[in-house]
């Protein structure tokens, strides 16, 4: 049976250890791991029959796949501290949202090691597909990796042998993707304040009937922001950097780094947790952090 090590157990950790466990062995590790919320992850990695390793080093011992899930300023640094402890076979999946260059770098950190690195793009939010999520690979063993995780259930797709072309084509896409969530939130909260979200929503609708403007959406795309906003914040950051690599000014992505990261910060100044807001309606969410 494959041994996978899952670095980095939030969201997106726990829900490809949960399910990647119904076909492989796999151990977790996170620095939350030797904090307050110790008790909880490993709770949660009993319920969902993984292992927990006792460090990054643990972790990685005999492991076929070392999958890296952790936030975008930490990315860089646990290539490099992994890279050493790397054998010959070992292969690690870079899946943070990071740009060309920071996933280049890590690339070269590995390759002083006896590791292999691939560049791995996650094409859209894993909650709703998990593992059916769409993956995009890049470096050297793309179509080999490819193959093992699509055998694994993952919907991957191996794109291009060049570190960092498949995180150009995610970073090139948040650009819209995060820039719909702060222009929805921006948004709104104005509407909100003049007493015309009604007024304005409807317009959108009339104007993007299949997108959900009516229903759903206005409360999904806030939600994002309210939740992981500080981890989108820190993506923008990346998304800044490779645009301006190509010689972009990146002055919407700035500007969108800077509302993602707002509303979670003025809910950390009033002690307001995501889970406070549940269930999320915008509106009251909205309201709640004038």
């Amino acid at each position: 049976m494959t041994q996978i090590a899952i670095i980095g157990f939030g969201e997106a950790g726990q829900i490809y250890a949960e399910d990647l466990a119904r076909k492989a062995t796999i151990r977790v590790w996170d620095k939350k791991l030797l904090g307050s919320q110790a008790a909880s992850l490993r709770a949660r990695a009993q319920q969902f029959n993984v292992g927990v390793a006792a460090s990054l080093g643990d972790a990685i011992q005999g492991a076929d796949l070392i999958l890296s899930l952790v936030t975008a300023g930490n990315a860089r640094d646990v290539a490099e501290q992994a890279a050493p402890l790397l054998v010959r076979g070992q292969h690690f999946l870079d899946f943070n949202s990071v740009s060309p260059a920071t996933k280049q770098a890590a690339a070269e950190a590995v390759k002083h090691g006896k590791g292999s690195y691939l560049d791995v793009a996650v094409m859209a939010p894993v909650p709703p597909k998990r593992l059916a999520t769409p993956l995009l690979l890049a470096g050297a063993h793309a179509d080999l990796m490819a193959e093992t995780l699509t055998s694994l259930d993952c919907s991957a797709r191996a794109v291009s042998d060049s570190i960092g072309d498949v995180s150009a084509i995610k970073m090139c896409r948040s650009v819209m993707i995060k820039g719909l969530e702060a222009l929805t939130t921006e948004c709104l909260s104005a509407a909100q304040q003049y007493g015309v979200e009604d007024a304005v929503l409807a317009s959108l609708h009339a104007s993007f009937p299949s997108m959900g403007w009516d229903d759903q959406l206005p409360h999904y795309l806030i939600s994002r922001v309210a939740e992981h906003g500080v981890r989108r914040a820190e993506e923008m950051g990346e998304v800044v950097k490779t645009l301006q690599d190509a010689g972009v000014d990146a002055m919407m992505s700035k500007a969108i780094r800077r509302v993602q990261a707002a509303m979670p910060a003025k809910m950390a100044e009033r002690g307001i947790l995501y889970s406070d807001l549940q269930p999320f309606v915008w509106q009251t969410s909205l309201n709640t952090l004038k």
